[in-house]
């Protein structure tokens, strides 16, 4: 039997990862942060613009959550169209 205090909810949720994270730390630790850490503010910006908000950001991830499907496919793309990446290259 479901408790009477759980609340269900409809979610979406964006997770974001950096690929080659390791990599890039042994290469240069101090601009991976710095990078990192800018990322991560326009990242969090744009989830907000799109209503939706950060649940975690443990390491390289994020983890974002939106009431709808719509604004977090909207927020990635956005996201995506942020930080170009050379076509060699893998996005978020």
């Amino acid at each position: 039997m479901v408790s009477e205090n759980f609340k269900r909810k409809l979610t979406a949720i964006l997770s974001a990862d950096v690929e080659g994270f390791s990599r890039l730390m042994e290469d240069d630790e101090a601009a991976t942060v710095r990078t990192l850490t800018a990322y991560r503010e326009t990242i969090g910006n744009i989830i907000e613009q799109h209503r939706g908000h950060v649940v975690d950001s443990p390491g390289d991830n994020l983890l974002a959550e939106f009431a709808s499907v719509v604004d977090a496919v909207q927020g990635a793309v956005k996201i995506q169209e942020s930080h170009p990446f050379p076509k060699s290259e893998s996005c978020l």
